[in-house]
Parts: structure tokens; sequence; C-alpha cells
């Protein structure tokens, strides 16, 4: 079972690797065995642990940029009564991009949604993906397209975003299924995608948030009853404790990260994977 302690620990390393681009995934499932704790990650209650954890993500994102979501459900609307999306309605196409881009990975989780929680077990798979995780992000800067675009307000941001192509945003959504396994991280991904597509660092980033709320909160409300199930008896506390931490933490990432992106690139956190990836897969394959 899950102890407060662990679930406190395990709570903040989520809210901080779910918007870092360093998989957060692959971290709760590292990290346990790393530190020796006789946690059952096979075990339901686990998986109910995590998708907690996910769902705090997700409300502390969609509090983040709440205005954002308001136009964008307003644009949603907009369009679907005049049943039609106009190319000047930024955030009615913006919407129905964000619906676009979820449907790669919920078709993913649903088809696969057995074979991947196998994985969650395997920290050693998790360290080999998440080199992976690094040299995808590498990929991503390398061949990126440059763009000089200056930094300018959200709602700038946002048009800039709504400009992508449908292909793009699938394209990137699919990219962002990858996060279903341990150890590649789902912002990480989705960013390296909007950077391909001549997004900046900045727009990837805004756009990777606002694509990352609804597939976690989805994922969460269909799992979330299950914290009221017999599995979850004994650690149901450690769970919302853990939620809690969660989503102090992200706050505190998202707060972070928006600003870094402005001028900064996601070098460091690539090589940070690739160095953390050899040395636990080494740990693990020597202990």
């Amino acid at each position: 079972m899950i102890s407060i302690f662990q679930a406190i620990i395990l709570g903040l390393i989520q809210g901080l690797t779910e918007l870092f681009p360093v998989s957060s995934l692959g971290h709760s499932v590292i990290l346990p065995q790393l530190f020796g704790w006789h946690i059952n990650q096979n075990a339901p209650y686990f998986l109910t642990f995590l998708v907690a954890t996910h769902l705090a993500t997700a409300i502390v994102l969609f509090a983040f940029f709440w205005q954002d979501w308001v136009k964008i459900i307003q644009g949603i609307i907009r369009s679907f009564l005049a049943r039609e999306i106009r190319k000047d309605d930024t955030y009615a196409r913006l919407g129905w991009l964000l619906l676009a881009g979820t449907l790669p990975a919920a078709i993913v989780a649903v088809v696969f949604q057995d074979s991947l929680q196998k994985l969650f077990a395997s920290a050693r798979v998790a360290s080999i993906f998440l080199i992976a995780n690094g040299c995808i992000l590498f990929a991503a800067e390398r061949l990126r397209k440059r763009n000089t675009t200056k930094r300018e307000t959200g709602e700038q941001s946002d048009k800039r975003i709504a400009r992508l192509g449908w292909g793009q945003v699938v394209a990137i959504g699919t990219a962002q299924a990858g996060a279903l396994l341990p150890g590649i991280s789902r912002s990480g991904s989705s960013m390296a995608g909007g950077l391909l597509a001549g997004l900046t660092n900045e727009d990837a980033a805004r756009f990777s948030f606002l694509l990352a709320t609804p597939i976690i909160t989805g994922a969460a409300i269909a799992k979330l009853p299950d914290l009221f199930q017999a599995s979850a008896d004994g650690v149901r506390s450690a769970i919302i404790v853990g939620a809690i931490c969660a989503g102090l933490a992200a706050f505190v990432s998202v707060r972070f990260l928006v600003r870094y992106f402005q001028t900064k690139t996601l070098t460091p956190f690539a090589i940070y994977c690739v160095i953390a990836g050899i040395c636990f897969s080494a740990y693990l394959t020597l202990r």
C-alpha cells in the first residue's frame, strides 16, 4: 500500500514532472523502486492514485488558463450553432483543433489500455523510454523551423496556434499518445510536435498545456469512480493527500514553465532525460 509520506513524495513528483517534459509517469514508476518502496504498481489502487494526481494537475491547468477555456467553450458553441468554423473565429477553431488533437491519445488509451498498464510496473522499461524521450526532445530542437516571432499576449499566441492545419494537430495529438508509455513525456511529445509544425517554444508549450487538459480530465473522470471501490480501501486518504500535493506542485510548475519557454528551449530537459535514463537503467541492472 501507499503511506501518507510516500503519497506526498509521489504527488509532488507527479505535479512537477507532468508539465516539465521529463515524463511524470516514468518517474512515478522508477522512483518507488529506486527508493526501495514495496508498492504493488500492478495493483488497481496504484492506477487510481496516478489518475487522482493527474486530475489535480488538470484542474490546475484549467484554472490557470480559465480565460482561454471560457473563450474556447464559447467558440465551440458558437460554431456549433452556426454549423461552421469560421477562419476568423480564433477560439472556435482552436476549440475544434484541441478536440481533434485529443482523439489519437484517447483511441490508443482505450484500445491498448490493458497492455499499457502492464508496463507501469517495469522501471527498467521506463528508464529506456526516458532515454528515448530525451532523444525526441533533442531531435525536435535540432529539426524545428526557426521562428523569430517576438513574445506577445496570450490572445496573439492563441491566434498563431489556431492557424495550425488539421493534419498538423492530429500529428501532434498522435505524438502526445506516446506519453501513455512510462518514460515518454506527454508535454515533451506534444511540444516537440508543435516545434516541428513551426510554433515557437512559448506557443508550443501553451498549446501543450491546453491540449493536456481534456485528455487528462477525460481519463481521470473515467477512472475516478475506482476511488470509491473496495480496491482503494486503506489508501483513500493517501490518494487524496497525493492529489493535493500534485496540484500544488503543478501550479508552481506551470507558472515557471510559461515564463521559462518565453526565452528558453527543451535542450536542458533533453540532457536530463538521457543522463537520468542511463543512470536509472544502470542502477536497476546492477543492483
